[in-house]
């Protein structure tokens, strides 16, 4: 008899323009491309992207969590941004109706932020595991009440770097299977 493992939940800092990038390419990239997170994570597991800035270099403030997603498999892969650059990248389905959520808000509910004067200090260490309580105020303030499976798997967007596949967005996943 096997046993499943559950799924566990994360959370990443990344700027809000690079996870706008994973959100549409279907990928999440952590840690500026370091295989060793990517490899705690598991298929069915979810990420949190929380955007301490709208950019990597920039300076203006984000602060808000700007994306949720799921792992499609337990596949990592190489992906050559450039000559110099070949980070490690996952595949990912994201919540197509997720909105944007600013942290402030959420402050006093999350049990790593609640009553912590440097709440923000979790966050340098670029991912981290949080408790399905967590997640689930997360996921509430962004995307609404938790759904059963079945919804969470239809609200999710569906999309793939892989060479040869086209991408698939804002589609149910009944109708994307029914489509290969």
């Amino acid at each position: 008899m096997s046993v499943v493992a559950s799924a566990k939940y994360w959370i990443s800092t990344v700027s809000r323009e690079h996870v706008l990038i994973g959100k549409n390419e279907g990928f999440c990239q952590v840690c500026h491309g370091k295989k060793g997170p990517l490899s705690r994570m598991k298929k069915e597991d979810w990420i949190v992207y929380y955007s301490p800035k709208m950019s990597m270099e920039g300076k203006e403030l984000c602060q808000k969590f700007t994306a949720i997603g799921k792992m499609v498999d337990d596949k990592i892969y190489q992906f050559a941004m450039n000559q110099d650059f070949v980070p490690f990248r996952r595949n990912v389905t994201y919540l197509k109706d997720a909105e944007e959520k600013s942290i402030h808000s959420l402050l006093d509910k999350l049990s790593f932020t609640k009553d912590k004067k440097n709440w923000g200090a979790k966050f340098r260490f670029g991912i981290f595991e949080i408790s399905k309580e967590d997640f689930d105020i997360i996921y509430r303030e962004m995307a609404g009440e938790p759904k059963s499976k079945r919804k969470q798997e239809e609200d999710l967007i569906t999309t793939s770097t892989k060479e040869g596949q086209k991408r698939k967005k804002n589609l149910p996943l009944e109708s994307i299977l029914k489509q290969d």
